[in-house]
């Protein structure tokens, strides 16, 4: 079965397409680039199969590939750094001669690793030269670049979670320390020294938007507030000796 069914019927979750870049029309044909994640050439493989049979089954399109994945070498657990783990690196030409070559060297100019890119063409019935493999490479940077700004937000938002876990728990400590009490409140203070509630912050707009400069900003944001909050921890202990 090479269809949806294949992947429905598995374990294996379903590929998502983490950025597709803007048609490139030329002389008849199209070109568009996708990228996902892969953290090893087997991910690789099963998003083109993906790719090709259900994403764009029973479709005439010449399927150029190429992928970059770190993965960890046989017989090492990976605690010993980054000597624990390889490169590995392939390509497809997908019925384009020497077109996938084109896309992993992008790739590898780009930096991009732990994903496969895929660049669909439908070909036109005038043949293209030269210029196809421009096309190509134009097509795999665009999505590449909003890869690694994908990823850059994926990092930004666990290190907001994290801050958050950080800020909650000293917000606790903070009054606990002014209750008198050692216990865990259901309560934190902020610091004006108000009661608020701890909750869970929800990023997804920010993620979905792609903004760093947000995102960015907010980590200062919660920076400042640890540290406004260990000072005012600091004053607390300092002022029960």
């Amino acid at each position: 079965m090479s269809n949806l069914d294949t992947f429905v019927r598995s374990s294996r979750p379903t590929p998502v397409v983490v950025a597709t870049s803007q048609e490139i029309r030329d002389r008849g044909s199209i070109f568009v680039g996708s990228v996902y994640r892969a953290t090893s050439p087997e991910e690789a493989q099963a998003a083109l199969h993906y790719h090709k049979h259900v994403i764009h089954a029973g479709k005439d399109v010449y399927e150029i590939s190429a992928w970059r994945c770190m993965v960890l070498k046989s017989g090492h657990t990976g605690l010993a750094g980054p000597d624990d783990f390889e490169l590995r690196t392939g390509f497809d030409d997908g019925g384009e001669q020497w077109a996938g070559s084109r896309v992993l060297k992008t790739m590898q100019t780009e930096g991009v690793i732990d994903a496969i890119v895929i660049v669909s063409r439908w070909f036109g019935g005038t043949l293209l030269g030269p210029t196809r493999f421009r096309h190509i490479e134009t097509c795999t940077s665009e999505v590449c670049r909003k890869f690694n700004k994908a990823v850059e937000m994926d990092e930004s938002i666990q290190t907001l979670s994290t801050l958050d876990d950080i800020l909650a728990t000293l917000r606790e400590e903070l009054n606990a320390l002014k209750s008198g009490s050692s216990s865990t409140s259901e309560t934190s203070t902020d610091t004006g020294g108000r009661q608020i509630m701890n909750k869970v912050h929800d990023y997804s707009a920010v993620r979905n938007a792609l903004d760093l400069s947000k995102a960015k900003r907010l980590i200062h944001a919660r920076e400042s507030a640890i540290q406004a909050v260990k000072s005012l921890i600091a004053k607390q202990k300092g002022g029960d000796k």
